[in-house]
Order: C-alpha cells, then sequence, then structure tokens
C-alpha cells in the first residue's frame, strides 16, 4: 500500500483554497481520525468532514483493528506465495546443473571402470583433465594390446559420442546433462536463464495492468497459473527452444507471484505492523523455502520430479479468491467504495471491533474528493523525471544503482555452482543469510539512515567478493563470497524503498517501475556474467566485486531521506537534499527538537513506509493509491486547536 507521508502542521491564515493545495502552496494535516473537539471561545469547531479533511484508508485501520485476528489469517497466508516466488526465482538453477566432473564419452571403453577410462581417452589439462575433448585413435586395438595409459602425443579431437557425467557431485541427471549442454553448448543454460528474465519484465507489465483493470486477486491468480502452467511444460522439453519458451511463462510469474498477495496484507495491516509483516514474510517465509530447495532436488533427485514439485503447489492459488479479500484500497480507486466498506466489514467480524456509520461517512466523502483530485495529476509521465538537472541526475543515479544491484544480487546467487564446495549445502548457507540481513536492516535503517548504509554494504560486499578471489577455492573463498551475499542483501533491500522515497508523488509509481524494469534488464546479463567462470573461476567474483565498490560509492551522490519530508512535486523534488554535504551522518547529527508547524514525520509513519515500498515498486497499480495518500487538505490552525 501507499506510505502515509502526511504530517501535522498548521496552514499559514488565508492559505485554505483548495486551487492553492492542489498546487501544492501550503502544508498538510495528519490524517488520523480526530474526535471533535470542544468549542473554544464560544465557536463551534468545525468538523474534518466539513473541512473537507481527507479521511483516508489508514484512518479506518485503528478502529477495524491493526493486527487482528484476520490480519494474521492474511499473514499466514502469505507462506504458500512465499514459497512460490523463491522456487520460481531458484528451480532453474537446479534443473540445470552441470556436474564440474565430465568428460568424453567412449563406448569402446564402457567396461572399465572410470579411473581407467579418463587416464586411456581423456588428455590432461592443468591439475584435471580436459571435459571437451578425447583422443582420437582406436581404442579397441589399444586396449586388445593391453594398453592402460594415454600416449599424450595422440590426435586430439572434440567429444563424439557425448558425455559421461560424476554423479557423486550431482546425483541425478539435469536437461542440460541430458541434453549435453556443456563445452560449445554450455552458455545454452545462462542463455535460457535471461530469456526467464525477459518473461518476468513482460510479466511485470501484463500482470501490472491486470491488476489495475481487474484487480489484484486477479492478477494474483493469473499469474500463479501461468508460473504452473510454464513449470509443468517444462518437465516435457526436449530441446533447447521449447525449454526457452516454458522458463519465459515462468518468468511472467516471477515476482507477481507473491508481490500481489504482499501487497494485499500490507494494506490491511496498520502502519507499526508493516515493519514487521513485510520483513518476516521475507526473513521468515521466503528464506526457508529457498534454503529447502536444494534439498528437495536432492532428495528427488530427478529434474523433471523437480518441475513438478515445485510448480504444482502453485495451482493452489485458484482458492485464492474464496480465501484473500480483494484490496479495498484498489476497489475504492475504482469508485467501488461501498463493496470496500463490505470486506471492512468482515474484518470487524473476525476482529470483533466495532465502526460507526459516521466513520465510514467520512470515509466515503474522502473517497470520492481523492477521485477527483487525483485526476489533476494524470498529465504527469515518467519523463519528467528528466526535465530538470538535478531530478535527472538523481533519477540517473538511482536507475544504474538499482542496476548494479540488481546484477550483483543475481550473480552471487547463481555463482554458488563456482566456489568449489558441495552447491547444495553452499546455496543453503548463502540462502538463509536473507533472515539476518532483513533482521540487521529492521533495527538500523531509520537509525543509520538509506545512503550510508546502502553504500557501506555495496562496497562491503564488493570488498568480500574481491577478497574471495585471492584466497583458494573452497571454504576460504565461498565464506568471502557467502559474507558479499549477506551485504548486497542488505544493499537490495533498502535499494527500491530509497527510490521510492527520493522520487516527487505525482511519478513516484511510474519511476520506481521504470528503476525496477531496469533491473530485470541488468538481471539478464548476470547469468552470463556467472558464465565466465568457464573462462576463469575468479572472474565473476572479480566482477561482481568491482560492481559493488562502485555502486557503493555512486550511492553516496544521491541525498539522504530518513526524516526528511518526501518530495510531492517535480519541483520537491528538484530541491530535495539541496543542502546536504556528501559526508553527512543521521548518527552523528543531534536530533532537533520538533517545534510546532514544522514538518516532521514520526517513526511509524518511517516504518510503514520502508515497509510497503518494498513490495508496491513491482506495479504501476499503486499509481492511483500513492497519489491519493500524498493528498492532503490543509487545515487552518485557528480551527482545530
Amino acid at each position: 500500500m501507499p506510505p502515509q507521508e502526511n504530517v501535522s502542521v498548521s496552514a499559514p491564515k488565508g492559505q485554505d483554497s483548495l486551487e492553492d493545495l492542489s498546487q501544492g502552496k501550503s502544508g498538510y494535516t495528519n490524517a488520523a481520525f480526530v474526535s471533535d473537539p470542544p468549542e473554544k471561545n464560544g465557536t463551534e469547531v468545525v468538523k474534518k468532514e466539513e473541512l473537507n479533511e481527507p479521511f483516508e484508508f489508514d484512518d479506518l485501520l485503528p478502529h477495524i483493528g491493526e493486527f487482528g485476528i484476520y490480519q494474521k489469517i492474511l499473514f499466514l497466508l502469505m507462506i504458500p506465495f512465499s514459497f512460490f516466488v523463491a522456487w520460481v526465482y531458484f528451480t532453474q538453477i537446479f534443473i540445470t546443473i552441470v556436474p564440474e566432473g565430465h568428460w568424453c564419452w567412449v563406448p569402446e571403453l564402457a567396461n572399465l571402470s572410470i579411473e581407467e577410462r579418463i587416464a586411456l581417452a581423456i588428455p590432461s589439462e592443468n591439475e584435471g583433465f580436459d571435459r571437451c575433448h578425447m583422443y582420437d585413435v582406436n581404442f579397441t586395438e589399444i586396449l586388445e594390446n593391453g594398453g592402460k595409459k594415454a600416449n599424450p602425443t595422440w590426435k586430439i579431437i572434440p567429444c563424439k559420442n557425448g558425455w559421461e557425467y560424476n554423479k557423486t557431485e550431482i546425483p541425478y541427471s539435469s536437461i542440460s546433462t541430458e541434453q549435453n549442454w556443456v563445452c560449445e553448448n554450455s552458455a545454452l543454460p545462462s542463455t535460457a536463464q535471461s530469456i526467464f528474465f525477459c518473461g518476468a519484465i513482460l510479466g511485470g507489465l501484463v500482470f501490472g495492468w491486470i491488476a489495475d483493470r481487474f484487480g489484484r486477486i486477479p492478477a494474483l491468480l493469473g499469474t500463479n497459473i501461468v508460473g504452473f502452467i510454464g513449470g509443468i511444460a517444462t518437465a516435457f522439453c526436449s530441446s533447447f527452444w521449447s525449454f526457452c519458451v516454458c522458463r519465459f511463462l515462468v518468468g511472467m510469474a516471477f515476482d507477481n507471484c507473491f508481490t500481489m498477495m504482499y501487497i494485499l496484507v500490507l494494506e490491511y495491516v496498520g502502519p507499526k505492523w508493516r515493519t514487521f509483516v513485510a520483513n518476516m514474510s521475507i526473513a521468515i517465509f521466503f528464506t526457508f523455502a529457498a534454503s529447502i530447495l536444494p534439498w528437495i532436488a536432492y532428495y528427488v533427485a530427478d529434474w523433471k520430479m523437480l518441475c513438478y514439485v515445485t510448480s504444482a503447489p502453485l495451482a493452489l492459488a485458484i482458492f485464492t479468491p474464496w480465501l484473500v479479500p480483494e484490496s479495498a484500497r484498489w476497489l475504492v480507486s475504482q469508485g467501488k467504495v461501498d463493496k470496500a466498506i463490505g470486506i471492512l466489514r468482515r474484518f470487524e467480524k473476525y476482529n470483533r471491533t466495532h465502526v460507526s456509520e459516521d466513520i465510514y461517512k467520512q470515509f466515503r466523502t474522502s473517497c470520492m474528493r481523492a477521485q477527483k483530485e487525483e485526476e489533476l495529476d494524470k498529465n504527469y509521465t515518467v519523463l519528467d523525471l528528466f526535465k530538470t538537472p538535478r531530478l535527472r541526475k538523481i533519477t540517473v543515479v538511482l536507475i544504474v544503482l538499482w542496476m548494479a544491484i540488481s546484477l550483483v544480487f543475481d550473480g552471487h546467487v547463481r555463482n554458488v555452482e563456482t566456489l568449489g564446495l558441495d552447491v547444495f549445502l553452499t546455496f543453503t548457507i548463502a540462502s538463509a543469510t536473507e533472515f539476518p540481513a532483513d533482521t540487521f536492516l529492521t533495527m538500523v535503517l531509520d537509525v543509520w539512515g538509506r545512503r550510508w548504509l546502502a553504500a557501506g554494504s555495496m562496497i562491503i560486499s564488493g570488498i568480500f567478493s574481491l577478497l574471495a578471489t585471492t584466497v583458494p577455492l573452497g571454504i576460504p573463498s565461498a565464506s568471502l563470497a557467502i559474507m558479499g551475499r549477506f551485504a548486497i542483501n542488505i544493499s537490495y533491500n533498502i535499494g527500491l524503498q530509497y527510490a521510492a522515497e527520493l522520487l516527487p508523488t505525482v511519478v513516484r509509481a511510474q519511476g520506481v517501475a521504470l528503476i525496477h524494469i531496469m533491473g530485470y534488464v541488468s538481471s539478464i546479463v548476470a547469468p552470463f556474467v556467472v558464465y565466465l567462470a568457464k573462462v576463469s573461476v575468479s572472474l565473476p567474483l572479480l566482477i561482481l566485486g568491482v560492481l559493488g565498490v562502485l555502486g557503493g560509492v555512486l550511492a553516496l551522490f544521491l541525498p539522504e531521506t530518513l526524516d526528511q519530508e518526501l518530495p510531492q512535486t517535480l519541483q520537491d523534488g528538484e530541491n530535495f537534499g539541496l543542502g546536504q554535504k556528501i559526508w553527512d551522518f543521521p548518527c552523528t547529527k543531534k536530533k532537533q527538537a520538533e517545534n510546532e508547524g514544522k514538518f516532521r514525520r514520526n517513526t511509524s509513519i518511517r516504518a510503514s513506509t520502508r515497509a510497503s515500498f518494498r513490495g508496491e515498486i513491482r506495479s504501476s497499480m499503486i499509481h492511483r493509491s500513492s497519489i491519493r495518500s500524498r493528498k492532503s487538505i490543509c487545515v487552518p490552525e485557528n480551527q482545530i486547536a
């Protein structure tokens, strides 16, 4: 749901014109529900409704319950969707995995042991053996003559009868080993993964439009069904291009198969609970699903069965319309206020609360006014972000920064195969870093601020990645790389929230959607960065390290948003952060006393902003509600005193 950015302030005398308010010339009042104050100086106080003060969705939550029984049920219903997104994202790693130990298959030597076959037919290479070439000799004749060792002077040719694979490393066949996507075809799994992210771009656009046009529940249902179809169909693939088509379909489900549910739950949870719900759903549910995936693959020991096991559960989404309520905020944005109130009455029933008709009347009136107000901002487009120099610089930095974060994050996810340890154990440990990263971020983000935490975590990730290239392959290298993964998890969780706080409200949803799509574009490159391990095992970590350090330095050129009033208009965005210095750090400054009439943001609002944006950025569907959340009507001080 959109952040609640309204703050308590009195307007200067005379600034009570709606025209002035719509142009951003006045202050904003807190949108929280206020009971009628007593009369003052014999004058009847004007009620909130009469003042045209907005009474928004968050004003209702304290009345229906901010985290009651119904919200707790919805929180638990996030579990399957958290599993879905983890498996959609990571399963391809384990259905295309190729063991490091593979060599040319020589039918004439089938009766020999593995060691004898390699010694006789496979050329030596460095401290190992060549995975892509074999000796071109008459092996039947050599065996008859009692030959056991190869002669290095024999002619060498590429494998001509396929390959055989070390099943002690990966105890099952993958589609890559069945189709022999190795040697000259070793880039095919990386290509398929890039096509997966192409599907994610299209899926974000398509299901974002469906969510705007038909509602969150149809979008949530549709994206999971597409993922189900693509995942099941993957098991029947017999060629590279059919595999790519199926992975494209699965990619369309990526993110949205969980994000829609994520947003829905956050919309119905009060601000003080959003940080918990937003972070713990990721830290606990998503992390657990990702951590057990390698062992599911290990246990089923069949790539086709793995497709079934990780894709079939997505079909459970068909029960969503009966278990999960439609977004009341979306219903309001469509003018279906009575239907939204009907859903809220269901919350009353389960939470055992009661909301009076007067409160719902205020809500209806405010919603109708908000619909008219948001029409004023429909002329803005994402291109407006590039029309003024300072806002253009901020936007470009945000795009490049998020592309770097996305590439480094996905690179670390996929690089586990090259770390020299058991891939199943390494993947589990690396995935588990999400939990401490999210927990740490929850504790320090609103204390240390965004800029230095984003910069520091990226730089630390880069340093650990670079250090991993200087130590022996195995436990030393893997340990440092996992520390790099932990740090980039923190950067990833900050990144889009930071963008959502920096961009002006009138183009925020569109701008953040653009940044998110550019992140997908950079993720398309990530599989090929990891593929460079075929050239040198240190190259992927070297690239990820350099990008991490450069990205961290780049983050320092952005303004700090902690305890700052978020920009509403394009001019606000242009002026935001003026006067800040690059070395400014929130912890080193004394907290200034709050004076009456100054703009301040309280902790619960700041926490709700952080919690909300992580999910909302996936789709342009927040455009209407994001605008509405910033539209507040000023109330003269003498009328509320």
